[in-house]
């Protein structure tokens, strides 16, 4: 054999080598099974049914996607992964804290339970930013309607959340966990007071 034939052996050894050896890919849940999460008083006396996330398009990947500072530069994260679709995962999360906290049900698929009021949630993501290291910053838009009467009166809310991130991408997502945890106890504040009277507005936001 070459001495150039084995160079060229000895380099594809390597490189298959190196390929073998690379970072596995991790996934994430927004789902949290060790949240603690309490009714906030009397179980509702409705139920919801939670419609699928709109989000923007550059967030919905299976690649987490993180700001590396604050001039706009993006980073996708091909390593660290969702384990579903974003939207899918926020709206599953989102259901799961709501229907906690408020002690109720989502209906979403199911057969409506008696007279009870539906409210209908509409949720929209217009940002999900992530800072490793550092914070991690939630915008979203809900309206609330009754899935009953389709077209009657509506509630339509706007909020900002924040959390702070510890380092690594595992406390990343744990962070917005914690958004995904205060959003839902904001929506749940608004569809309480909405359902008593229509004539209530957006509740303002808990300072912890």
């Amino acid at each position: 054999m070459t001495r150039p034939i084995r160079i060229c052996l000895l380099a594809l050894t390597l490189g298959l080598a190196a390929c073998s050896a690379s970072a596995p890919v991790r996934h994430y849940t927004l789902l949290n099974p060790q949240a603690d999460v309490r009714s906030q008083g009397v179980p509702a006396r409705f139920v919801v049914e939670v419609l699928p996330v709109a989000l923007p398009e550059y967030l919905n990947q299976p690649q987490l996607v993180v700001r590396l500072d604050d001039s706009g530069m993006l980073a996708v994260l091909d390593d660290e992964r969702w384990l579903g679709p974003l939207d899918e995962e926020i709206r599953n999360a989102f259901s799961a804290q709501l229907v906690q906290r408020l002690g109720t049900q989502d209906v979403t698929g199911l057969s409506w339970p008696g007279d009870l009021q539906v409210i209908k949630v509409k949720l929209q993501i217009r940002r999900l930013d992530a800072w490793p290291g550092k914070r991690v910053q939630l915008e979203a838009g809900w309206t609330l309607g009754d899935a009953r009467q389709p077209g009657d009166a509506r509630l339509v809310c706007h909020g900002r959340f924040e959390e702070p991130a510890s380092a690594g991408y595992p406390a990343l997502v744990q962070a917005q966990q914690r958004l995904i945890a205060a959003l839902a106890q904001q929506v749940g504040r608004d569809a309480t007071a909405w359902s008593a009277s229509r004539q209530s507005k957006c509740e303002p936001p808990q300072v912890s």
